[in-house]
């Protein structure tokens, strides 16, 4: 009320515009109106579960167990195992006190148990299914080195120096499609593209490219985009420099969040094959393009694998060589629409990262041989252990079937082979009367010799008889 008395008592004789009046009135000293929120990325986002790719991963966790008794079993002689040494030998692999049976008996497409013929021992060994799988697997493995060689090319070239530790690519050699003996089948039998050597300071092994190849400098993305630019007519501008963003379901995008992806789509930022050890990184727009650059680089690397996936722990192998920030995961959760993280398959101990992008429901978009060929474990694991016990009883129907048929073809051929016989007496017999000529062509009808050695034969004694002469 006092307030009021005053206003009105020091009332001014001019009246006041009515553009000032808002800002003199005593509402707008405390004021009330939200504040405008901010257009960027948040730094922190809450992870929002995709189960296709969580799904993914608890097939994977079957797999890699299932690899681990293989690997074990093809270590034996005769590629198999008595049983009575499976639950000692499985405890390397982390399994407890007889878990491993239980394990083995989940997946009868994998794993056969039979009894010896003579030890009447119990023995384990894999399936025909699962032994085809692993030549099929070893087949592609093979087909597909040159082009794990671009891949291993590509790669270097992404790193500062224009070398790696090969200890780093070792660990991840299965994800970019290279042999278990990769540095003598791929490093050293490639000298003009690879280079091995030992560093002084920390004695590591470091791979290093010969010679930049400016036309493998091609980022995946670059490529989606000039696809998309040509099959749906997007704006060149708006897709310059953008990302293909997929949000997981149920993924909350307000307006604010909106806007901020769209302007940080159009962010520039430098390739991650390009050197960047010259330009000024102080600036506040240097540090956005690196941010972006980082994007790409991770995306690049996600490319250049088989699976389109790996884990995040050996993406922070190539932290250092390649410019990667120190906190990769809240890093990666920043971009939830480009990156899946997964934390299923090893209890939560391992997170996997997916390029979003290359896959759609649960399979890759692109699928090679190699994925096709891993992916046929993954089926054999999923199967029915009914369905196996159906199959071994149609195996077995087949058998009794054959052995039916054997005996039958066997029954006919004694019973057709007494009747020749028989008829075979009986020619002799009516025979009996002919002369010596026709008995000793059939005495040599059952020898070794044919007519056209008796020819021969005589064609000789007559000659000799001739020079004798």
């Amino acid at each position: 009320m006092l307030i009021i008395l005053l206003s009105k008592a020091f009332k001014p004789k001019t009246p006041i515009p009515k553009t000032l009046q808002p800002l003199l009135s005593i509402s707008n000293v405390t004021p009330t109106r939200p504040m405008s929120q901010s257009t960027s990325i948040p730094k922190k986002l809450q992870r929002v579960r995709d189960h296709g790719y969580d799904n993914y991963m608890e097939v994977e966790k079957k797999t890699r167990k299932v690899l681990k008794f293989q690997d074990l079993i093809l270590s034996q002689l005769n590629h198999t195992l008595p049983i009575s040494r499976l639950d000692l030998l499985s405890r390397r692999l982390g399994f407890k006190q007889h878990q491993a049976a239980s394990f083995v008996l989940k997946f009868p497409h994998v794993f056969e148990i039979y009894e010896h013929p003579v030890q009447r021992i119990l023995y384990i060994r894999l399936t025909r299914r699962a032994i085809l799988q692993i030549q099929q697997e070893k087949q592609a493995l093979i087909a597909q080195i040159p082009d794990a060689v671009t891949r291993l090319r590509k790669l270097i070239m992404m790193s500062n120096t224009g070398r790696l530790r090969l200890e780093h690519v070792r660990i991840a050699r299965k994800e970019l499609g290279l042999p278990d003996d990769f540095e003598y089948s791929v490093i050293l039998k490639y000298p003009h593209y690879f280079r091995l050597f030992d560093a002084k300071e920390t004695r590591n092994k470091y791979i290093e490219i010969v010679e930049r190849d400016e036309s493998l400098a091609v980022c995946a993305i670059e490529r989606a985009r000039e696809k998309e630019y040509r099959e749906k007519g997007v704006d060149a501008e708006d897709i310059r420099f953008s990302f293909i963003v997929n949000f997981p379901p149920g993924f909350k995008i307000g307006k604010y969040y909106r806007i901020a992806v769209w302007k940080w789509q159009r962010v520039p930022y430098w390739s991650p094959y390009e050197d960047v050890s010259g330009y000024d990184l102080r600036s506040l727009e240097a540090q956005k393009r690196m941010e972006k650059r980082a994007v790409a680089t991770i995306h690049e690397l996600l490319s250049l694998t088989v699976e389109k996936k790996i884990t995040l722990e050996r993406i922070a192998h190539f932290r250092m060589a390649m410019n990667l920030p120190k906190r990769l995961k809240e890093f990666l959760l920043q971009h939830q629409g480009i990156f899946y993280i997964s934390t299923r398959g090893n209890l939560g101990k391992l997170h996997t990262v997916f390029l979003r992008e290359a896959y759609k429901r649960g399979e890759l978009v692109e699928p090679n041989d190699l994925y096709m060929a891993r992916r046929q474990l993954a089926d054999l694991v999923l199967l029915s252990p009914r369905k196996a016990k159906v199959d071994r009883e149609l195996v077995n129907y087949r058998r009794d079937r054959e052995d039916d048929e054997m005996v039958q073809v066997r029954s006919l051929f004694v019973e057709n082979g007494s009747q020749s016989f028989a008829v075979g007496d009986n020619v002799k017999k009516d025979r009996e009367g002919e002369d010596d000529l026709d008995s000793d062509i059939v005495s040599d009808a059952g020898s070794d010799y044919s007519d056209e050695d008796d020819d021969c034969l005589e064609t000789l004694d007559a000659e000799d008889v001739q020079v004798t002469e």
